[in-house]
């Protein structure tokens, strides 16, 4: 080390100590002045000694007076509610990735005010996403500081949680115990107040017993449970375990209106037995590819009010059963929104000939969209599908055997002639429009429909869909139809025909997973006509066409929901 020297040789450019700026165009002119400078400038120089300050000089603490109305800026004279709706749009319920920061404008909004931190925090904590473990760590050391944060969480979602991308393996996952049985039950103990919990298959192997009996008897508040492809064999034992630990459940669970137990097929039956009859209140139940079985479905109270319902590949029921309960039971006979009962017939066929004409009759006016995938649908339910259509808007027909000109009487009037109907000049013809000479006592009504799954039905192909004289699946007279879903077999040639510059009559090839849609160009919509988005009070927050799994929370769509909801 060097010794420090005595003295202070300034540099070549150096003008003086009178000409140092000690902000704008103030110069020094003093010893005093230059004191001021640095971060010492409220002591002195950092050599000199502090002066003592007597107790007759020190300033009385001064409390802060809250802001009068007058010094407060416009926007925080709103009413809370208000203000609560605006900062809201500023949330993000899908987060963009695991690195990149979120919510940064919420936290711009918490150091604006005192008025806006208030506003904020409840907005930030309302629903809490996490995409992978390190963020629900931070989150859950955060809450258990401030335990009061807790209190304004209402939606604890996993749906996006994952580990890949992060560079670990599962042993390294193990070890660093961000989250486990442990934690997630520690983070539930501090929300009192939790209305929706999204777990699903990622996180299996962290819900244990505990949590399960925490979920159904801990939390008086919940709303809806999601338990989206938890389907391990420890997991459905953890389940059963968590319904039937201790005293087990009460007799009814008045709050929990949503479940979701979506590709939960481990589930054994007893577990279906158990929870169903306590949902006295409920609005949405998602069974599909479980072990449900009929005396568990009939259990389920005439309190019930099911709008959402999906019995897909459910092969444990029998289609007379089912038919009875949709048609009979008070629970779904008067309230269905969405109705899945898409199966596959290779393996299983849940409806035959007569199950259909026994159900289509007496499917209530509230529904909007009807999956009857796998279904044996014929030509002599046409006049009952009819019917449907002037309410639904999706309806799902994967495997029918239906014509060309069955398709057609979804959009043509009976009594239009067929070469005016399809008519590529025509245009849009108006709704009703129908021979003068032939009139109907009843007038025509058209379709609602906007998407139509033709999946395997063996009378689709290309050259059947652009015949445009035959034809009115593509045509203008099927709007508002805005998505027909394809099999690959189809969806293949459509797509090379596109990237050849063949004519596609304003239809788009669109994929995602194994699904392909074959979609209507909004260019083509007729003029004046408000451009749909595809947004439904039923779908909760989805926009595509075609959901196959129920969502039970209202937001955005993403994660591995996104992917059972419209990939697989």
């Amino acid at each position: 080390m060097q010794q420090t020297p005595d003295f202070c040789c300034p540099c070549g450019g150096f003008l003086g100590w009178k000409q140092i700026r000690l902000g704008g165009r103030k110069l020094s002119r003093s010893y005093s002045d230059l004191r001021l400078l640095g971060s010492t400038h409220s002591r002195g120089w950092a050599w000199e000694a502090s002066p003592a300050v007597t107790p007759s000089k020190a300033k009385p603490l001064e409390i802060k007076q809250p802001k009068s109305e007058a010094s407060l800026a416009p926007i925080e004279l709103l009413p809370p509610e208000i203000l609560d709706q605006i900062i809201s749009n500023l949330a993000l319920d899908v987060p963009p990735n695991g690195y990149t920061p979120r919510n940064v404008d919420l936290i711009s909004c918490l150091l604006t005010s005192r008025t806006l931190h208030a506003a904020t925090l409840g907005v930030l904590y309302r629903n809490m996403t996490f995409p992978h473990s390190v963020i629900f760590s931070k989150a859950l050391s955060h809450m258990s500081q401030y335990p009061a944060l807790g209190t304004l969480v209402r939606r604890l979602d996993f749906s996006h949680f994952t580990s890949v991308g992060l560079g670990r393996t599962k042993q390294m996952n193990i070890e660093i115990q961000n989250l486990t049985s442990t934690t997630l039950l520690k983070c539930l103990d501090l929300l009192p107040n939790l209305r929706e919990c999204l777990l699903q298959e990622h996180i299996e192997g962290d819900i244990s017993a505990d949590i399960v009996h925490k979920l159904f008897t801990g939390l008086p508040n919940l709303d809806a449970v999601d338990f989206c492809g938890c389907s391990s064999q420890s997991f459905s034992r953890i389940f059963l375990d968590g319904l039937t630990a201790d005293q087990g459940l009460p007799m009814v669970l008045p709050n929990l209106k949503r479940v979701s137990l979506h590709e939960c097929s481990g589930l054994p039956p007893r577990a279906f037995e158990i929870l169903l009859p306590r949902l006295v209140n409920l609005t949405h139940l998602d069974l599909t590819h479980t072990q449900i079985t009929e005396a568990a479905l009939f259990s389920i109270p005439d309190t019930a009010n099911i709008t959402h319902l999906s019995l897909s590949r459910c092969s444990r029921i029998s289609g007379p059963r089912v038919v009875e309960f949709l048609t009979t039971h008070p629970a779904v006979c008067n309230s269905l929104a969405f109705l899945n009962l898409m199966t596959d017939p290779s393996r299983f066929r849940l409806l035959e000939e007569d199950d259909v004409k026994a159900l289509l009759p007496k499917l209530p006016t509230s529904l909007r969209s009807l999956n009857l995938g796998g279904a044996r649908v014929n030509s002599d339910h046409v006049p009952m599908l009819v019917t449907l259509t002037k309410h639904l808007q999706e309806l799902g027909l994967s495997g029918a055997d239906l014509s060309v000109k069955d398709l057609n009487a979804f959009f043509i009037p009976p009594s239009t002639p067929k070469s005016d109907a399809l008519d590529s000049e025509a245009g849009f013809p108006e709704a009703g429009t129908v021979d003068t000479e032939k009139k109907e006592e009843t007038p025509w009504s058209p379709p609602t429909l906007c998407y139509l799954d033709l999946n395997k039905v063996p009378q689709m192909s290309v050259g059947a869909i652009f015949n445009m004289t035959a034809c009115a699946l593509l045509s203008p007279q099927s709007y508002p139809l805005q998505v027909v879903e394809f099999s690959d077999k189809l969806i293949a040639p459509l797509r090379e025909r596109s990237k050849n510059g063949r004519p596609t009559t304003g239809w788009t090839v669109r994929e995602l997973g194994r699904r392909g849609w074959y979609v209507r160009d909004p260019a083509t919509m007729p003029p004046h006509q408000r451009l749909d988005d595809g947004a439904r009070w039923w779908k909760m927050g989805a926009r595509w066409w075609g959901m196959r799994k129920i969502p039970v929370a209202v937001g955005d769509v993403g994660g591995i929901y996104g992917h059972y909801m419209f990939k697989k």
